[in-house]
């Protein structure tokens, strides 16, 4: 669509002038800013803008949610009125990262690594969906529909190989991307986490006897008296992520000292071989004790108090969204689906928290529909769709956080579905987020996932409703911060 240069203007004199921008870049919703001082945005003039959907600060980065495909015109106006020169957004993650403090560089760190490795990780998620429907009994039938269909089962085993590639070989894609982040080649992290998943190395899932239980001895390596554990860290994560910052420091201590003339015949071979001997005696064997410490401890509590793990993590997952610190979790959730576990606990409630923001914003769509304000029934209503669909920024922060009563309810809502799914042990794999979200659902948990999406439809809608009436009741006009 064409977008008016008069109201992008509008939207930089309300975020403080161009020249209070430092950097510029844009996602598939929103404008990602890095501003010299937040300070002197005008929200209030900014939220009354028809082209702006919403707007937060998150990872002192300040973002304007404007929708899918105008976010994309708007962004060239932009940079043609403010003359910052288009941005990438590590260029803005990396202005916004000088006003970090330690911990939130950490979660940066983890969030910078594992967000770009999600299209893989949520096409896995999906494939393997399509994969249980062909494959799982009870759907269709008493029978599978590879069982119904003969014809399908090739089918659905190539749909399986594909789908399970990126598990597999998930320590290649953390290599690959960590040392992006690392500021080493992302090829040797590639080559590194490759090396780490070998088909040749003694597989961790098949080391146990099937018919006495018992445990088989790891196949060793002698080198020079030196006994190394060839195994094989495929699917781990924490491994290839502390090896590749390793490789990291590595490489660029040896491009500083060797000469341009060999560093293609010393800076690789030297850096691989250094590494790749750490990791198979050092740091693999440490990293992989201390993932499953962690997976452990978070088992541990889903068996002894699954109720009480859902609870809490239902009702701080949204608040962490705000803050950027719920990207911490990637990791575990990778950690736990290649433990025994084959799954994770906390997967399925995200997706309920997407379905309970976007049902809390059809609550204030209603709200807005009663005061005739349209331009705030249109975002409501759009919103409300995508988040159910998985994606629920314009949802959180262009209605639900401004109004704040749909923002609780929809807390609310996901903290008693995590208890249930907690209560229940329920388990997932990263894929798909929203309604969706339950072709990700381990099987034998479907159907009290689809308990929980039912009350995180219309459980959302009832406490918004309610919350309003309440606040009505003590004066408060419920949308006093949208007028």
């Amino acid at each position: 669509m064409a977008v008016n240069r008069d109201e992008v203007r509008q939207i930089i004199e309300a975020v403080g002038g161009k020249e209070n921008v430092n950097a510029a870049t844009h996602c598939v919703t929103r404008l990602r800013l890095a501003l010299v001082d937040e300070t002197k945005v005008d929200k209030v003039a900014l939220d009354k803008l028809n082209l702006v959907k919403g707007s937060f600060a998150a990872n002192n980065q300040f973002q304007v949610v404007i929708g899918p495909g105008t976010v994309d015109d708007v962004y060239k106006v932009f940079v043609e009125e403010t003359g910052i020169g288009e941005s990438t957004k590590d260029d803005v993650k990396a202005a916004a990262a000088e006003k970090m403090n330690p911990l939130q560089r950490a979660i940066k760190t983890l969030g910078d690594v594992f967000i770009p490795l999600l299209p893989a990780i949520v096409t896995a998620g999906l494939l393997l969906g399509v994969n249980n429907v062909l494959t799982a009994g009870g759907l269709f039938g008493d029978k599978p529909l590879v069982k119904m269909f003969p014809q399908l089962k090739d089918l659905a085993e190539i749909i399986n190989f594909i789908a399970a590639a990126p598990f597999i070989f998930l320590p290649a894609l953390i290599g690959w991307s960590a040392m992006r982040v690392f500021g080493g080649s992302p090829i040797l992290g590639l080559v590194l986490g490759l090396v780490m998943c070998h088909p040749g190395l003694a597989s961790q899932y098949t080391l146990g006897d099937q018919d006495t239980g018992e445990l088989t001895k790891i196949p060793e390596w002698n080198v020079f008296g030196l006994h190394i554990e060839k195994l094989n860290y495929q699917g781990q994560v924490l491994p290839v992520l502390i090896a590749t910052w390793v490789l990291a420091k590595v490489e660029r201590f040896l491009n500083r000292r060797v000469h341009d003339s060999i560093k293609m015949l010393v800076v690789g071979p030297v850096s691989l071989l250094l590494v790749g001997f750490l990791a198979f005696i050092l740091i693999g064997p440490v990293a992989l004790w201390l993932g499953t410490q962690i997976t452990d401890v978070i088992q541990w509590i889903f068996t002894r108090a699954g109720w009480l793990g859902g609870l809490i993590y239902g009702l701080i997952y949204a608040p962490l969204v705000v803050t950027g610190l719920h990207h911490m979790f990637l990791a575990v959730d990778f950690q736990l689906m290649n433990s025994n576990l084959k799954g994770t606990y906390l997967w399925p409630i995200l997706a309920i928290s997407n379905i309970s923001q976007g049902s809390a914003a059809f609550a204030a769509w209603w709200l807005y529909k009663r005061r005739s304000m349209v331009k705030e029934q249109g975002l409501a209503l759009t919103s409300g769709i995508s988040g159910w669909l998985g994606v629920t920024e314009p949802a959180m922060f262009g209605v639900n956080i401004p109004l704040k009563y749909p923002f609780v309810a929809a807390i609310i809502t996901t903290g008693i579905v995590g208890s249930i799914f907690g209560s229940q042990q329920l388990l997932g794999r990263v894929g798909v987020g929203g309604l969706p979200g339950i072709i990700s659902i381990n099987e034998g948990f479907r159907l009290t996932f689809l308990l929980g999406m039912v009350i995180a439809v219309i459980l959302p809608i009832v406490l918004t409703l309610i919350f309003s009436r309440f606040a009505q009741k003590n004066n408060k006009e419920v949308i006093r911060e949208i007028d």
